[in-house]
């Protein structure tokens, strides 16, 4: 039996077209941009980022601490031939969840040229291949459909219906394995 290799905390990685890096304070900028997209608030939620300080202070807070723990959280999505940030991607312990949740937005302008799919796949083999997991599980709203093709196209299957803590909304609750 080969022995498991150790996980690389805290690492980047590489797709196709894609570098995956842990999210860092340098990312305020980007996260405050990313966070208030119309797009973002409806399908994800309202952060309350309305300054750059509340996302370098959410960073700090949120991401970091989870890479600190963990060794794996939320990273920044950027195009290899640009060096251009597009978006986020993750696993993330949620509250109300049993099972780490893969989770993932980008830019609006990026959507729909496979960089989510290419991506999130990525981070899936990070967390089962290098930490380990048995399961992933995905959350989403009823009503964003792309969100649920592209969890069905990384191999979950929807499961039940959830909420999660201090979120009245009805979520599609995905898992694999």
């Amino acid at each position: 039996m080969e022995p498991k290799k150790q996980p690389r905390k805290n690492s980047s990685y590489e797709t196709e077209r894609l570098i995956i890096r842990p999210m860092s304070l340098d990312d305020k900028e980007f996260i405050f941009e990313l966070y208030n997209r119309p797009k973002f608030i409806q399908y994800i939620g309202d952060r309350n980022i309305k300054t750059i300080a509340d996302a370098e202070n959410y960073i700090r807070d949120r991401f970091l601490p989870q890479f600190e723990k963990l060794g794996f959280g939320n990273y920044l999505v950027v195009t290899k031939d640009e060096n251009k940030k597009i978006g986020g991607v993750g696993i993330f312990e949620r509250e109300g969840l049993d099972v780490m949740d893969i989770g993932f937005s980008l830019l609006e302008e990026f959507e729909g040229k496979g960089y989510a799919y290419e991506a999130a796949l990525k981070v899936k083999s990070i967390g089962m291949d290098e930490f380990g997991m048995k399961k992933i599980s995905a959350i989403t709203s009823k009503d964003n459909f792309s969100s649920q093709n592209l969890i069905e196209k990384l191999g979950l299957q929807f499961k039940k219906y959830v909420t999660i803590p201090n979120d009245e909304e009805e979520l599609m609750y995905y898992e694999l394995g």
